[in-house]
């Protein structure tokens, strides 16, 4: 069935980095545009980025720019995200999407010092 599961999600301290993955399966990979969203407590969610099916274009929110930095391997089925300069507004739970697809679990991240 189509699925998507978030992963490396932790706790890091302010200035950190972390790399989370999306694996997808269920579906062809390579033909959908793929989000990353976050929410955090209290707040709605966000995109936080996305990347074109071929990986040709991204789009990355104001608050995120510079920092992180979206990427996909289609031979792998996997869509990442680098985080770096961690910042303690960027705890949320993170999410990827592709318009239609079902949401995974998502994986928690946690800048805390």
């Amino acid at each position: 069935q189509v699925q998507l599961v978030e992963s490396g999600g932790g706790l890091v301290q302010p200035g950190g980095s972390l790399r989370l993955s999306c694996a997808a399966s269920g579906f062809t990979f390579s033909n959908y545009l793929m989000y990353w969203y976050r929410q955090a407590p209290g707040k709605e969610r966000e995109t936080v980025a996305w990347i074109t099916s071929s990986g040709g274009a991204t789009y990355y929110a104001v608050s995120v720019k510079g920092r992180f930095t979206i990427s996909r391997d289609n031979a792998k089925n996997t869509l990442y995200l680098q985080m770096n300069s961690l910042k303690s507004e960027d705890t949320a739970v993170y999410y990827c999407k592709g318009n239609g697809l079902p949401w995974g679990q998502g994986t928690q991240v946690t800048v805390s010092s």
